[in-house]
């Protein structure tokens, strides 16, 4: 283990409405524990945080979006219900008229899947049953080795990692992965491993296919690299 997960980070024109929303559809609290971030803080073990940082005018396409998971009908429509009562919308992403998820997006239009209750794959995940991001197998088995979490799904170019004890999976759906239109909106954040500085938590990402970049997407000590997908990721100092 290289790293440890912090959050996915999400750039936001306004965070503390945002993370208000995704509270209220998640039942989780809130805190403002990082400059210019509200982090949604999981109340299910091992689910991931959500860190909505300050962006005036976010300009980069999510590479991530999120599945909500239900344990019954009548709890997948009363989630579709508060999504859309709390400032959500329906979103049309090209799906078909027999597929059961239910496609949304937040205020700002990041999406967002309900998952009815007999998936299988999401079983056991907690609410926020997955971030599924833009990728294929490189991009989940550089996470797997930099966060320490073993592959829990492994085929055809589609990967998921998980953390041994169970909670939120991490999924990449396989090339193609669409152009980068700027930096993405969404990204990983993880802190050095503890007993591990900076630098060389840096040097051990870059050696599993990382690439550090110029450009600078959080307030202190903090570099920002690329994965093999080419998405962003923070890697923070120790606390």
């Amino acid at each position: 283990m290289t790293v440890q997960l912090e959050a996915l980070v999400v750039d936001a024109a306004d965070p503390v409405a945002l993370a208000r929303f995704w509270a209220g559809v998640l039942g989780w609290t809130t805190a403002e524990d990082r400059p210019g971030a509200v982090t949604v803080v999981p109340s299910d073990p091992g689910c991931v945080a959500l860190r909505f940082r300050s962006a005036a005018a976010p300009s980069g396409a999510s590479r991530h979006h999120l599945h909500v998971t239900s344990t019954s009908t009548d709890d997948m429509a009363a989630t579709v219900e508060r999504v859309l009562a709390l400032g959500g919308r329906h979103l049309d992403v090209g799906q078909q008229p027999d597929e059961e998820h239910v496609v949304l997006a937040d205020p700002e239009g990041n999406a967002l899947c309900v998952i009815p209750p007999w998936n299988r794959f999401l079983a056991g995940t907690g609410l926020l049953g997955e971030v599924a991001g833009d990728g294929g197998r490189a991009t989940g088995v550089f996470w797997s080795e930099a966060l320490g979490w073993p592959l829990v799904w492994d085929e055809d170019d589609e990967t998921a990692v998980q953390l041994p004890a169970g909670g939120t999976k991490v999924a990449w759906g396989g090339g193609p992965v669409a152009p980068k239109d700027g930096v993405s909106r969404t990204r990983m954040e993880v802190v050095a491993a503890a007993g591990t500085d900076l630098a060389d938590a840096v040097a051990e990402l870059e050696r599993l296919g990382a690439v550090r970049v110029d450009t600078v997407l959080a307030e202190g000590d903090s570099v920002t690299l690329v994965d093999p997908s080419g998405t962003e990721l923070v890697v923070l100092s120790p606390r």
